[in-house]
């Protein structure tokens, strides 16, 4: 990437104040950025790095005022933090543009596939028989797309990750290193007269809507029957664990460490912390926000709650709670006093 500091503020809207002419080769953070660079500043509590920074380009909010006179050119903004997504998906585009788009001689696309225009397909990656790729999609290294599989335009998928038979990824998906589309669902059954489980077969697959993006070593299990569904917008962090017939609501945040059981289905716009756990079944209404390892173990019917504990209890409700709960050792010890004090 290299661009002026005018061309960039044309292309976000920005004002400029300092040299426009300035060249731009790359983001960075403000306290390790270089000559060449662009950073930002947004947290007021990084501003002492502005005045030491030695970044060519520095985006600020409009309403921002230098304490003293910085070295590099600010770029004004409404929203730093905005602009700055959109400044690294311009980077970000730009690098892969670079990169030639090209079925690597290494890797195997079998002949009933299907590939769009501007594909990219790296060494050792496997597209299988009636498996289809769409336009502008880079499939990195050694990733697996099997039989009958559907991957939509402009995705990235990562190297290492396996979309199995029948499942369907969406346009402008991202999916990280090592994630699993579709592997079998836990389905077992014991025998009724020995009791050794029997496999059920998982004859269902996964279908992920537009713009999902999944994070390294989450895994997403194909339906018994039918499909789980992982609607349009949802973002699904690292080391998460997705079972059979799972359905997701758009635009659902889901972090690190989390498990959904069989079946549930959590609504729209919810937010869900780290290592909860989601039993199966359940129902979670739209706009619901989880605490951080949390276990909700019934549905949720109301929208836009705050739930927090295990099992889960409404967040204010919880922090009261915990309140006591940690007192309890020494009102235990109060109590003793008290009854051996009633017995002397």
């Amino acid at each position: 990437m290299q661009i002026t500091a005018a061309q960039l503020a044309e292309m976000i809207n920005a004002r400029i104040e300092g040299d426009p002419d300035v060249i731009i080769t790359a983001p960075a953070k403000i306290e390790e950025a270089g000559p060449g660079t662009i950073t930002f500043l947004a947290n007021l509590s990084y501003e002492h790095f502005l005045y030491s920074t030695q970044a060519s380009v520095v985006l600020v909010s409009q309403e921002f005022k230098p304490r003293t006179k910085v070295q590099p050119t600010l770029l004004r903004v409404d929203d730093v933090y905005g602009t700055v997504g959109q400044l690294l998906a311009i980077y970000q585009k730009n690098e892969a543009d670079q990169t030639r788009r090209a079925v690597s001689s290494y890797a195997v696309v079998e002949p009933t596939a299907r590939l769009g225009n501007n594909v990219r397909i790296g060494k050792f990656a496997v597209v299988e028989d009636g498996a289809s790729v769409g336009d502008n999609t880079v499939i990195l290294d050694q990733v697996y797309i099997g039989p009958n599989a559907r991957v939509g335009a402009n995705c990235t998928i990562y190297p290492g990750v396996r979309i199995l038979r029948d499942c369907v990824v969406g346009n402008h998906c991202i999916l990280h290193p090592n994630v699993v589309i579709g592997g079998d669902g836990f389905g077992f059954a014991p025998d009724a007269e020995t009791g050794v489980y029997q496999k059920v077969p998982q004859v269902g697959n996964v279908i992920l809507k537009d713009h999902v993006e999944v994070g390294s070593c989450t895994t997403i299990d194909r339906a018994t029957l039918g499909s789980t569904i992982i609607q349009a917008g949802v973002k699904l962090d690292n080391l998460i664990q997705i079972a059979h017939n799972v359905e997701i609501g758009e635009n659902t945040v889901i972090a690190a460490l989390t498990g959904v059981a069989g079946s549930a289905k959590i609504g729209a716009n919810c937010r869900i912390g780290g290592q909860v756990g989601i039993a199966g079944h359940c129902t979670i209404a739209e706009g619901t926000q989880v605490q951080a390892q949390s276990g909700v173990i019934a549905s949720v019917k109301g929208p836009d709650a705050k739930l927090g504990g295990s099992p889960h209890m409404h967040y204010p409700d919880y922090l009261r709670s915990y309140a006591v709960f940690k007192r309890l050792p020494g009102l235990l010890e109060d109590i003793r006093k008290r009854l051996k004090a009633l017995e002397g």
